[in-house]
């Protein structure tokens, strides 16, 4: 048999093979967006990649103030931040204020965008929310004080955090599970190069023209994904979530018990009309008993008529067209709750959080690394944190082929049955190599070597960092069948406060500071050592071991754990 036959045998859905169970990811739809061409899928994918740089662009083309330095020391660099807070007489809290909501709110968003997604489709929150995105963008270029600024950074937080738990699961709509490492790796290639491009482009346009023209320039971009997402084809198919189909069985089940009461109380009303009015003394003898057994015998036949309506599956309830499911059908909070009590879940985004912490933290502590210790301005930054870019570029394209060709070997060898757990393998080789590149990173920079040194770990830092990270992203989604979207969205949370957490924390272990001292002489400094870039690293490398150890307590009893949920809700289910 050729390697295609092999593979055309393993993606075939499970509910066209002999003696096999259907289950909701395979349920029969109209217009299968699986079985769209390649050409067609590709357009999708692209489409998805491109929008999803809003959300790293938008993150890091907004420059911080990375150097201790002031604007008259290095005239040339004049950092985004700078300006903002003289031509809008902003503090230095303020500023933080914007950079943090941005952060928290770009986490948290996704978990109502994806309960939107499963009513709405896909596509209707693509454009909701890349419309909210550019009229912040348009809004912040024009804004006059900072309480407006920061308020269009929380709408552009807003609008830019769809396509982060979106993307994801637009790919599990169009690509079987053996197909999905290799496309997450190209689709979550273009968000890596956000954080990169983003500082290269703001101080570009900061330094040619003011801060203005970083918004400027978003409001077109993201303008232009918006265009992009009008002719988009929507792949969401509401046979397929479980998230519409048990908001739809609530709402048959609840149509019918009102059909029922009603169809009652029309019986009584019916019979009362045929069964002649008398007075108290006779009123025991005025119904006959040849009555009441007509009338138990039509309730019997109306209960064995609703019986036989009743669907055979109970995974999948076909959509009726003159239902229309509201917000009030679906709950955002119940399917976040169903994906993070499950063990296996939980254990993951607890890995994958870290390893996205790590990753936030590298690309601004090098920053204020290059710019105090080498005196780079922003340009010249944003070209060394292009390596880390590169590096993750590279991790997830080729990461997520390797982690498809070990999935693909291990369902061959396992009889053609495949589990979501396969897929953890593949970040076993990868996994040797990221602690020891991270403590590397740390000490060259702690040692102020020629910046070549740092470039070349950074980009093994993000090569291996991100070859982890696109296989766990892809078990999310596999492990998580029928509800994608909220799984990747809780996943975005967990990114978003582990990523919160790291900015706060790794500057004051980063560098020293000047602590004031009250006492009889007033003017007492204390100057407080940190742990330097070398300790901060090599603690980063630890916790890095740690999501390891978490990645592989996954892969061992990952499949014990999520069976015993999934039988526990196939039972709630039927009852």
């Amino acid at each position: 048999m050729t390697n295609e036959k092999q593979v055309a045998l393993q993606d075939t859905p499970a509910r066209s093979r002999p003696g096999a169970v259907p289950d909701i990811e395979h349920a029969v739809v109209v217009d299968d967006p699986r079985a769209w061409s390649n050409a067609r899928k590709l357009s999708v994918v692209a489409t998805v990649s491109a929008a999803s740089m809003i959300a790293g662009l938008g993150g890091n083309i907004y420059n911080r103030e990375h150097s201790a330095k002031t604007s008259v020391d290095r005239p040339g660099c004049i950092a985004a931040i700078s300006q903002i807070e003289e031509q809008l007489h902003a503090s230095s809290g303020e500023i933080s204020l914007s950079l943090s909501l941005f952060i928290v709110i770009q986490g948290a968003m996704p978990l109502i965008w994806s309960a939107l997604s499963e009513f709405w489709g896909r596509k209707r929150v693509y454009l909701v929310s890349t419309a909210l995105c550019v009229l912040g963008c348009i809004v912040a270029a024009l804004s006059k004080t900072i309480g407006v600024l920061i308020g269009m950074r929380c709408i552009q937080a807003l609008g830019s955090s769809a396509v982060i738990a979106l993307g994801a699961a637009t790919l599990a709509d169009i690509y079987e599970p053996s197909e999905r490492g290799t496309m997450m790796g190209i689709y979550y290639s273009a968000p890596l190069l956000g954080p990169s491009l983003g500082p290269i482009l703001g101080g570009g346009l900061t330094k040619g023209f003011s801060w203005r023209a970083t918004f400027w320039f978003l409001a077109i971009f993201v303008g232009v994904c918006f265009l992009l997402f009008i002719p988009f084809k929507d792949t969401f198919r509401r046979e397929r979530s479980l998230v519409y189909q048990t908001a739809l069985r609530r709402r048959l089940a609840h149509q019918s018990a009102k059909s029922s009461e009603a169809s009652s109380l029309s019986q009584v009303t019916a019979v009362s009309r045929i069964v002649p009015a008398t007075d108290d003394k006779t009123r025991p003898a005025a119904v006959p008993a040849e009555t009441k057994d007509a009338i138990d015998e039509l309730a019997r036949d109306r209960d064995l008529e609703k019986q036989q309506q009743q669907p055979a599956n109970n995974d999948v309830v076909a959509p009726m067209n003159e239902i229309r499911l509201s917000l009030a059908d679906v709950n955002p909070v119940k399917p976040i709750i169903q994906v993070l009590r499950r063990l296996n879940n939980l254990t993951i985004l607890s890995a994958s959080g870290l390893i996205f912490a790590f990753s936030y933290s590298i690309a601004y502590t090098c920053s204020r690394t290059l710019a105090n210790e080498y005196g780079y301005d922003a340009l010249q930054i944003g070209l060394v944190l292009l390596a880390y870019g590169v590096g993750s570029l590279f991790g997830s394209v080729l990461g997520g082929r390797y982690s498809d060709y070990v999935f693909r070997k291990l369902k061959a060898r396992n009889g053609g049955t495949s589990s979501a757990e396969m897929r953890l393998e593949s970040t076993m080789v990868p996994m040797f190599f990221l602690p020891p590149s991270v403590i590397a990173y740390g000490w060259v920079c702690e040692r102020h070597v020629n910046v070549a040194a740092i470039c070349v770990m950074l980009f093994l830092s993000g090569f291996f960092s991100i070859c982890i990270y696109s296989s766990t992203l892809a078990y999310i989604v596999d492990a998580n069948t029928g509800r994608s979207s909220s799984a990747v969205a809780t996943n975005s949370a967990f990114r978003g406060l582990s990523a919160f957490v790291a900015a706060e924390v790794a500057v004051p272990l980063q560098v020293c500071y000047v602590l004031h001292i009250p006492s009889s002489s007033p003017h007492l400094l204390r100057t407080i050592d940190a742990i330097g870039d070398g300790g901060l690293y090599s603690l980063w490398a630890g916790i890095m071991l740690l999501s390891e150890l978490l990645i592989l307590l996954v892969w061992w009893k990952g499949g014990e754990w999520r069976e015993k949920w999934e039988r526990k809700e196939r039972d709630a289910t039927k009852s």
